[in-house]
């Protein structure tokens, strides 16, 4: 191919290198090695020695002058004439000199901006380029750290984290992938959703970095307009939340896309993939949210998963609930409660589903995908919810629902991929922690779209079973996956009747307990007690339904409080009911007496149908609890969340469950309405004679512009942050036609549900079973306990087998 060809870098570049870049070995890395630990990015003379302060915090106070200094600046901007490069505009301007050598090359001492005026699709088309890509260099991992309006404080907990990360890539010298010259085979990409929506103080973190400079923006380039703000730099730097700036273990090639509207996360994922990768062919794509905190060595270890295993497509780590110095945050029940949830879905579900090598979803804030292996219909399939939930294309509520769990749909498509034959992988060692949801109006509207993803997206692949067969995995691997299918349409199946199940596990629970007047758990008051338990419930959930239909969480937040309480009560009364039962039943049996534990006692008393259906019932869930969390040496979960998940859980059962099922017409994520802006300048072209080009005319700030400002916002980021009441714009409502769907799932939902309490609660059900199975328990409930206790053995086992091939190596 011929340089200039789209894909291929411009005429003025030969052999891949820029004419004023010089190779990467040039950046000055010596030859001396030393044991990695001691040494990570050991060789590097760039600045200073690593972990130099260029410049300490500057004592807070309440004002700064940045925005005096800013429109000064701005208003004694230098004009220059440039070329278009291959019809682009393409800016380098110089970093402040506190960031950088003048001995350096220019990519440490010039920011690179590019004014994207294309959609991401046309990117390599329209010929624009990257610098790496410019510069000839082999891209093994690309990450992205996605964002919206995350502040300074999320910002540094991520991008530092992964500057650590890739530092110690640099210390494996005796890597044949990586060693000292390992950071020019990283590109770190932030996609920021909306240049006016993006945190101001975010936005001058990374000018500190030398990553962002406003000066050189424009919205329009002949009177097309901008989409996207790229910016381009090798940093050298590491910035903390309050200012302070020190020399980074390794330099760090950074990327800012800062797109000019809000137009949502898969767009943002979409410049990624369509447009950045598809220029850097990178081998491995790591995705990020800003405010993920990936752990000492987690990259490497999610790289690792892949070049260990060349049939690896996809894999993730294990994502933590960030819990505050002292662990104080879970002091919030909510907070402890989703810790535990995490946990267990970590020990338990992930290992299961990395054994069959499916994971039905690899979670958009911490995973990892081969980006061949995304190729063709994976991505396609991915992108197509960004269509639907622009409203460019309509494909009905199911779809729209489903997409709201695009990256479960992402690791179907990835797996099914005809021929190919991908697995995805879980990985222990890689580790990030994130925050969730400490408030429960923010809670439910977060599992509002997890919830309704999951369900539509697992329906979806249910129904699309059959692709499996024609993936390219060996026929005990397919078996696997459809043992998989299987498992996950119980597990539906168990989701959908969770409200009628859990209202029959009390009314049986409570109408053993309470059968005897002997041994009532009420002091002869059980059936008053049973009724009172039952309405209330009935009642519960009518109330759920209602705030459901008619408000958002936010605005009834003293009511949806109100109802979790009451439902912790209920559940406390119940585990109250079940002791009771227990202990009754081992009384009557003889075992409350050390003398009275004997072969014959212990079998009579398993005999006894009430005691063994609620024992094993429990046993096989609590009790595998414990023991799958000390196999795996995490047991500090069962000690500081359990009980707060416990008395929780009706809450995950019945008002998550109701709100997103009554919320099905909604398919947002939180509109964002896009504005388009006209703020920033245009880049036009003039002149142009004797078939050579035009030139536009634009304003750029000097070297000592960049340092006044670098100086003033570094002081800037002293100043405390005030905090500003979020105000919510109202929720757009949905078409009739998707009201219409909301209304008809949710009466199937709750007519299902009542039939089951219904019939399994008549009197014809009772004299049935009185009459076909005298003297043993409801065979429902039988059956309902036995199959907990089934799922929970087949996670467990999943669990152990994931252990034991991660010791011998697969």
């Amino acid at each position: 191919m011929q340089a200039g060809a789209p894909g291929y870098p411009p005429d003025t570049y030969h052999n891949g290198g820029h004419p004023n870049f010089p190779n990467p070995g040039g950046y000055g890395f010596g030859a001396q090695r030393m044991p990695e630990e001691q040494n990570i990015g050991a060789g590097w003379v760039g600045l200073a020695a690593p972990g130099t302060v260029l410049a300490q915090a500057q004592p807070r106070h309440t004002h700064a002058g940045y925005n005096e200094t800013h429109e000064r600046i701005m208003r004694r901007r230098t004009v220059k004439k440039l070329a278009l490069e291959n019809g682009n505009l393409v800016i380098e301007t110089p970093v402040a000199p506190n960031i950088c050598k003048q001995n350096q090359s220019k990519e440490f001492t010039h920011m690179r901006y590019t004014a994207a005026t294309c959609d991401p699709d046309q990117f390599i088309a329209q010929r624009y380029a990257l610098r790496p890509w410019l510069l000839g260099r082999e891209i093994e991992l690309c990450i992205v750290l996605t964002s919206y309006n995350e502040d300074e404080q999320l910002l540094v907990r991520t991008l530092n984290s992964v500057i650590k990360n890739i530092a110690y890539l640099t210390s494996r010298t005796k890597s044949k992938t990586w060693g000292l010259q390992g950071w020019t085979k990283v590109v770190v990409i932030l996609v920021a959703d909306g240049r006016k929506k993006a945190d101001k103080r975010f936005l001058k973190l990374l000018q500190l970095m030398g990553v962002y400079q406003e000066g050189v923006m424009v919205d329009h380039v002949n009177d097309k307009p901008t989409v996207a703000h790229i910016f381009e730099l090798t940093s050298q730097v590491m910035v903390s939340a309050n200012g302070s700036v020190e020399v980074s273990q390794c330099p760090i090639q950074v990327m800012l896309c800062l797109k000019e509207t809000n137009a949502k996360k898969l767009n943002s994922h979409r410049w990624f993939f369509n447009a950045f990768c598809a220029q850097l062919k990178p081998n491995v794509c790591i995705l990020l949210d800003v405010g993920t905190k990936p752990a000492a060595k987690s990259l490497y270890h999610l790289w690792k998963a892949f070049d260990n295993h060349p049939k690896c497509g996809g894999a993730c780590g294990e994502i933590t609930v960030e819990t505050g110095r002292g662990c104080w945050q879970l002091v919030n029940p909510l907070v402890a409660a989703q810790n535990f949830e995490y946990k267990m879905s970590n020990i338990l579900d992930k290992p299961l589903e990395s054994v069959f090598g499916y994971i039905t979803v690899l979670p958009g804030a911490f995973s990892a995908y081969r980006y061949k292996a995304l190729q063709g219909r994976p991505l396609e399939a991915y992108f197509k919810g960004e269509a639907l939930h622009s409203g460019a294309v309509h494909g009905g509520s199911f779809l729209g629902n489903m997409y709201l769990a695009e990256d479960r749909i992402l690791c179907f498509e990835l797996v099914a991929k005809r021929g190919e034959g991908w697995l995805l992988k879980y990985v222990k060692s890689a580790r990030a922690s994130t925050d969730v949801p400490d408030k429960l109006p923010a809670f439910i509207g977060q599992r509002r779209r997890w919830l309704n993803g999951s369900l539509f997206a697992a329906i979806y692949s249910t129904w699309h079973f059959g692709r499996m067969w024609t993936s390219g995995q060996g026929f005990f691997r397919k078996l696997l996956l459809q043992f998989q299918v299987i498992y996950s349409l119980v597990q539906l199946i168990f989701a959908f009747t969770g409200i009628a199940n859990f209202y029959l596990a009390i009314y049986f629970l409570f109408s053993s307990a309470t059968s005897d007047d002997k041994h009532d758990p009420f002091g002869g008051q059980g059936d008053s007690v049973l009724q009172i338990v039952l309405n209330a419930l009935i009642a519960i959930v009518v109330v759920c339904l209602i705030l459901s239909l008619g408000n958002r969480p936010q605005g009834s937040n003293l009511a949806y409080h109100a109802v979790v309480i009451l439902l912790a009560l209920l559940m406390g009364v119940a585990l109250y009911t079940a002791g009771f039962t227990i202990f009754i039943a081992a009384d009557a049996a003889g075992l409350t007496h050390l003398s009275g534990w004997t072969g014959d006692n212990i079998l009579q008393l398993i005999k006894l149908d009430s005691f063994r259906d609620i024992v094993i019932s429990l046993a096989s869930t609590y009790v595998l609890w414990v023991i799958a969390s000390i196999i795996h040496f995490e047991p500090w979960h069962l000690v500081t969340s359990f009980v707060q998940y416990l008395f929780l859980t009706p809450c995950f059962v019945i008002v998550l469950a109701i709100y997103s099922m009554a919320n099905t017409h909604d398919l947002s994520w939180g509109n964002r309405p896009a504005e388009p802006a006209k703020d920033l300048g245009k880049a036009s072209t003039t002149g142009g004679k004797d078939g050579k080009p035009g030139q536009v005319e634009v304003k750029t700030t000097t070297a000592n512009d960049a340092a006044e400002l670098w100086q003033s916002a570094q002081r800037e980021m002293a100043v405390p942050r005030v905090e500003e009441k979020e105000h919510r714009a109202p929720t757009q409502k949905a078409a009739d036609e998707a009201a219409t769907f909301r209304t008809n799932l949710l009466l199937i939902y709750i007519l299902v549900n009542a039939v089951l309490v219904l019939f399994f609660t008549s009197s014809y059900w009772k004299r049935f079973v009185g009459r076909k199975l005298p003297g043993s328990s409801d065979p429902y409930m039988a059956a309902l306990f036995w199959s907990t206790a089934g799922l929970s053995a087949l996670r467990a086992t999943g669990s152990v087998l994931y252990i034991v091939f991660r010791i011998f190596g697969h």
